[in-house]
């Protein structure tokens, strides 16, 4: 059972066998159509495949789209060369929780709390 606020944060389309750390906090951390009074309350992120948690991140702050730099993703990258809108989409600043939290729920199935055919890619718990 999850008790922290969390925002869960499918990242199936990005995700790939030997992701680097740095690669897998960057494709969780941004850029999501999220609303500011929700994700304000928002503690933990965790980076999710295939249903099973792969990351735990405490959220340290949000900013607006794109206002942040990343080492591995470009702006044409994360926009998709322009065809996605950054209007109303944030990221976050964030870094590895401390164990204590992470290890609770790391390598751990979420898929139930996911409908099937659920679309969407984050799901806020606890917030």
């Amino acid at each position: 059972m999850i008790t922290e606020p969390v925002l869960i944060i499918r990242v199936n389309k990005l995700f790939h066998n030997g992701i680097s750390a740095t690669e897998l906090y960057e494709i969780t951390r941004g850029v999501w159509k999220i609303a500011e009074p929700r994700r304000s309350s928002v503690e933990y992120a965790f980076s999710v495949y295939d249903g099973v948690v792969k990351e735990v991140y405490k959220v340290n702050a949000w900013h607006p789209a794109l206002s942040t730099p990343y080492k591995n993703r470009s702006e044409n990258d994360i926009t998709l060369n322009g065809e996605i809108s950054m209007e109303g989409r944030a990221e976050f600043i964030g870094e590895v929780a401390k164990p204590e939290i992470r290890d609770k729920y790391l390598d751990r199935s979420v898929a139930f709390l996911f409908s099937k055919g659920a679309a969407n890619p984050v799901k806020y718990i606890n917030c």
